[in-house]
């Protein structure tokens, strides 16, 4: 009873070309809707197709694929795929719902200017969708490795619930900011209710407690802290890279009293906003 290293490292290539897969169809998508954004809404559910690779994998190479599918340690993979699926369609459906009809993004924009007359539809497929199913696999190793799991403890629990309580800052301050920007009396101002009042990105804050927690069911496995590159990569991308910094770029030279509200407002973990300073003469 343990984790079947071997079959683990001998899925890897395969979980590797399942993600490349899903990315080459996002960009199929892309060239379709003429919008490399789309490629946002593939990206959760990239991690249930991968995960769901994995375990299909872990099934035929088990040595029981004749066997009921909820054998040793499954009761506790099938949660896992119920976390996965539950964080990843709502965030691919969120996504979907929010691009419709809606033009280019400026990431993307930024990132297309780096083509610099080169080819461009290669270099979308290296750096957009080449690099972003990369992405899905290395930070799904912590699921690939639960998929290949026969054994977990009492942290499947702790984990599941980091997870509840990931997914619930995502959709609850998606859903808070999906009504500000719907309110026109709101255009072009700053949204500082809900959760938004104590991070300013509750959606990525959310993101990262999700990561967190599906480490932590990797953690009730053997060995499961080897794989904590995972989520250190995704909290790094969320708050160094691609998430918190192009964003507040953007943000602070399009929404009104947006340099007031960094001011008092947490920058990721969430806490009460400071009290406004006041001057003594």
């Amino acid at each position: 009873m343990g984790v079947r290293v071997g079959s683990f490292f001998l899925n890897l290539p395969y979980a590797l070309l399942t993600a490349l897969a899903w990315g080459l169809i996002a960009f199929v998508v892309g060239r379709i809707v003429q919008r490399h954004a789309t490629v946002d809404v593939f990206w959760g559910a990239g991690f249930l197709v991968v995960y769901v690779e994995s375990l299909f994998v872990s099934h035929q190479l088990s040595g029981s694929s004749t066997s009921p599918w909820w054998h040793d340690g499954t009761w506790a993979r099938s949660l896992v795929l119920v976390a996965v699926a539950t964080w990843s369609l709502r965030l691919s459906i969120h996504l979907a719902v929010r691009q419709r009809g809606s033009r280019e993004d400026s990431r993307y924009v930024t990132i297309m200017e780096g083509a610099q007359g080169r080819n461009e539809t290669g270099y979308a497929l290296r750096m957009i969708y080449g690099l972003q199913g990369l992405l899905v696999w290395f930070v799904s190793i912590p699921l690939q490795w639960i998929a290949f799991s026969d054994s977990f403890d009492g942290l499947v629990v702790v984990g599941l619930a980091l997870v509840a309580v990931g997914i619930y800052f995502e959709a609850v301050g998606d859903e808070q900011l999906r009504r500000f920007v719907k309110d026109p009396a709101n255009a072009g101002t700053t949204m500082n209710r809900g959760l938004w009042r104590y991070t300013r990105h509750p959606n990525y804050f959310g993101d990262a407690v999700v990561w967190c927690g599906f480490y932590v069911i990797a953690l009730s496995c053997p060995s499961g802290v080897l794989t904590i590159l995972s989520p250190l990569t995704m909290i790094w991308l969320l708050t160094s890279l691609s998430g918190k910094p192009m964003l507040e770029r953007k943000l602070s030279s399009t929404r009104q009293g947006y340099g007031a509200y960094v001011a008092r407002t947490s920058s990721f973990i969430p806490r009460p906003p400071k009290r406004p300073t006041t001057e003594r003469f």
